[in-house]
């Protein structure tokens, strides 16, 4: 097995969170496969940094001696929102040369600034998604993701996030049993793909100001497999269904219907990742109906269908 050289760029303003996780699942993966990764920090000059939340992290060594890596591993933080010209410019000429480059968090805005990810699909926190795609129109944003890998970059959201993708790439270096174990060890669950939601479907939309809109959202969270029509939603709200929808729209920044599908969505992942019950019990008390319309929303939304992703997520239901 090729020893993989990770390294992980270092700077003022780092979040501490966004470096330690990803680097603690390599870490974990390197004790129980010996010579699979040789771990690396560097900062500009090899100094230490100061971290946003003021822990001081010492570096390796500096960047400019630092050999070229396997994985090249950009962190976000503070230090992104001006980030030392020197910086960019050792990525952009560095980069290249990697044959894997990840970001973690607002990472993805040096790297974008690097002009690394041009014409790649990357993601970030969720608050500077917009600020990357309006800056750096050639990089196609996408916010919901937590993690997207694209050919050999490989970008993340906010920081826990790392840490699934840290183990994503660690199961695809080595292998699920070492990504499991090393999950178990950090005890956080193998089972977030990289297209989930950074949101659940009630924290992605907006909470409604009038208490009837939220008296609505909160019926469709508890019952996804009730009858929730714009004509029926309408009736609870004690509107006509065109105001309904309307007011909801302008309220929670989606319509009914889409916020309907993203909770019969939520609801059908949890049950197929932390339930038994077959497919076609989990289409219907999701309001799916028939096991063919889950599978469709599941090909549309995630990619994969359900049988697939129960195999994927729940491994031991699966077999």
């Amino acid at each position: 097995m090729p020893q993989r050289t990770l390294l992980f760029v270092l700077f003022d303003g780092v979040q501490s969170l966004d470096v330690t996780g990803p680097l603690e699942v390599f870490a974990g993966a390197e004790k129980l496969t010996p010579g699979a990764y040789r771990i690396r920090t560097a900062s500009l000059d090899g100094g230490p940094v100061r971290t946003s939340s003021g822990l001081n992290l010492v570096p390796d060594e500096a960047l400019t001696s630092a050999p070229d890596p396997h994985t090249l591993l950009v962190p976000g933080g503070e230090g992104t929102r001006a980030p030392d010209p020197r910086l960019i410019e050792w990525l952009h000429t560095h980069g290249p040369r990697a044959r894997r480059l990840v970001s973690v968090c607002t990472g993805a805005i040096l790297l974008a600034a690097a002009g690394l990810l041009d014409g790649r699909r990357v993601t970030t926190h969720w608050a500077y998604c917009d600020t990357l795609a309006r800056d750096h129109p050639a990089v196609t944003v996408e916010p919901e993701p937590i993690y997207i890998c694209d050919g050999d970059v490989a970008t993340s959201a906010g920081v826990t996030s790392g840490i699934d993708l840290a183990l994503a790439l660690v199961e695809e270096d080595l292998d699920r049993e070492v990504a499991l174990a090393v999950a178990r060890h950090l005890v956080v669950f193998l089972r977030r793909p990289g297209n989930q939601a950074q949101f659940s479907a009630q924290l992605a939309a907006q909470t409604a100001q009038r208490a009837p809109l939220r008296e609505v959202q909160r019926w469709i969270t508890e019952h996804p497999g009730g009858d929730l029509t714009v004509e029926s939603l309408a009736a609870r709200a004690r509107l006509s269904p065109r105001h309904f929808a309307r007011a909801f729209r302008e309220e929670t920044g989606v319509t009914p219907g889409r916020y309907v599908d993203r909770v019969r969505l939520e609801h059908a992942r949890r049950l197929l990742e932390d339930t038994v019950g077959g497919v076609e019990e989990v289409a219907r008390a999701s309001g799916y109906g028939t096991p063919e319309a889950m599978r469709r929303a599941f090909l549309r939304a995630l990619g994969t269908p359900p049988v697939e992703y129960r195999r994927r997520f729940h491994p031991a239901r699966a077999r």
